[in-house]
């Protein structure tokens, strides 16, 4: 297995986080047909937060952080993108958008949301109606177009076999469910909301980047190779700093300058990495209070329209952000390959 897997310690942690992927969304889907509601909702917890490791290994495999062969990282994100909802593009879409952010140090998109919500005023305010009670419609948004993109994005036409191809096997699926199982469709439903919820939870204050519409354009990007100014602007958000383990839940993505600063030291590192750069300086990180806070407080603002020429920026931005008196961003999951 040492010839197989990027690093030795790769067999323990991403051995166990695969094996406890594929266990979690075998184990959480088969136990929503039990008819006791505890191992119902329990089974529902497990398929979702199982949902989520599958999320952030599509995310390792995209940086070829898991295996040594690529096409290995390519194969397994191929698979975990079909177990977290977002093989409807292609999983190469994802790495390509993802590494543009990287490389560009921009945040790269092609859906501009806020020309759509100007546009669409009613379907604004049904967002932000849903999003008052904690359902993140904007995020049923950008996945609905990630689930027809052949028929969206222009530049994805040629995708339209693969795309007619996954929608009718997911979807003949989940029609069976609703079907003859309406509960567990129910409870699927409610853990993929969770996902949803918990992959934009830790993306929305990690970057004050602007987005740009640059995704499928040649220009040259304005801020490519600013080290300092792309660390200035990245912040870091982990779980706790006292109890490692707990940042295991999200793979410990909230160390996001430690992330940025070398992108090929993977997940189980990268506690070790951010103690290197900043010690165990509790200043250099948004407290875990202060993040449930800003996710609260501004659930409906943080939509559309919440940024003016007073916003703080860079180091500001995190004084801030540890206060929770910023908005923070909405719909930036790395999944979303557009």
């Amino acid at each position: 297995m040492e010839n197989i897997f990027k690093e030795s310690q790769g067999i323990t942690y991403n051995g166990g986080a695969m094996l406890y992927s594929i266990g979690g969304y075998v184990t959480g889907f088969l136990g929503l047909f039990s008819t006791n509601i505890g191992i119902n909702i329990i089974s529902a917890f497990l398929l979702g937060h199982a949902m989520i490791i599958a999320a952030y290994l599509v995310h390792e495999c995209s940086h070829n952080l898991v295996f040594k062969k690529i096409r290995f990282n390519n194969y397994v994100g191929e698979l975990f993108s079909w177990i977290c909802g977002s093989s409807y593009g292609t999983y190469k879409d994802i790495q390509h958008k993802h590494f543009r952010h990287h490389v560009d140090v921009d945040d790269v998109v092609w859906f501009d949301y806020e020309s759509f919500f100007e546009k669409n005023p009613k379907i604004f305010l049904v967002t932000k109606i849903l999003e008052w009670f904690y359902i993140p419609a904007h995020e049923f948004i950008m996945h609905f177009i990630m689930t027809f993109s052949s028929f969206i994005i222009p530049e994805r036409r040629n995708q339209r076999f693969r795309n007619i191809a996954v929608i009718a096997i997911r979807f003949s699926i989940f029609g069976c469910l609703i079907a003859f199982f309406p509960k567990v469709a129910l409870f699927y439903t409610f853990s993929y909301i969770l996902l949803m919820t918990v992959l934009r939870f830790m993306d929305s204050i990690q970057h004050d980047y602007p987005y740009n519409l640059t995704l499928f354009s040649n220009e040259k990007p304005l801020r490519q190779g600013e080290y300092e100014w792309e660390q200035t602007h990245t912040y870091s958000n982990p779980h706790s700093l006292h109890v490692e383990a707990l940042n295991w839940l999200t793979l410990n993505f909230g160390f996001h300058n430690a992330h940025h600063d070398n992108m090929t030291i993977p997940w189980y590192l990268l506690p070790q990495k951010h103690r290197e750069l900043f010690g165990n300086n509790a200043e250099t990180v948004v407290p875990f209070s202060s993040q449930i806070k800003i996710f609260h407080k501004n659930r409906v603002s943080r939509i559309y329209g919440n940024h003016d020429e007073f916003s703080p920026e860079g180091s500001g931005y995190l004084i801030a952000a540890r206060k929770a008196e910023v908005s923070g961003g909405n719909a930036a999951s790395f999944l979303t390959s557009f």
